[in-house]
């Protein structure tokens, strides 16, 4: 029986390259709270929601092409097994078709069998089809925003 991998595909009016850029503007369409490089090959970045935490490193990294994201750490604070996502996958193929860029977004390894398959699937719609597909059409993402302590204090 074939995996059912999260998968999720948006269309959008963009250079290949425009689009890979704008992938790899992480903080400008998850969320702010961001360690780390998420735009070149081997990096290694941290996303933080709160107490939950995923840490990836940049196993490929193909401009206008592709990106892949290997979970290599994570603390899901509200599921059972905390670390599910770790040795998952993400990924990200762009092709160009009649002058539209199609970004096909997959999380390898979440799949209807895991704990967090119902939850994560409705936050990568709305952070791929809603967020990423904004900052990539309208030039603004809507990100998770940091927390109000961690937002410096213009003086």
């Amino acid at each position: 029986m074939k995996k059912q991998d999260y998968t999720a595909t948006i269309v959008v009016q963009a250079t290949a390259m425009e689009a890979f850029a704008n992938i790899n503007r992480v903080s400008a369409w998850w969320t702010e709270n961001l360690e780390g490089r998420s735009d070149s090959a081997n990096s290694d970045f941290t996303v933080r929601f709160g107490e939950t935490f995923v840490s990836f490193t940049i196993v490929e990294f193909v401009p206008g092409k592709k990106v892949v994201w290997l979970v290599t750490d994570c603390f899901l604070h509200w599921l059972d097994n905390k670390t599910e996502w770790k040795g998952t996958k993400i990924s990200f193929d762009i092709s160009m078709e009649r002058g539209l860029a199609h970004i096909s977004f997959s999380h390898i390894g979440l799949v209807p069998a895991v704990e967090c398959y119902a939850t994560c699937e409705k936050g990568w719609d709305q952070y791929i089809k809603g967020s990423l597909y904004k900052l990539i059409t309208e030039g603004k993402g809507l990100p998770e925003k940091k927390p109000a302590a961690m937002v410096p204090v213009a003086g």
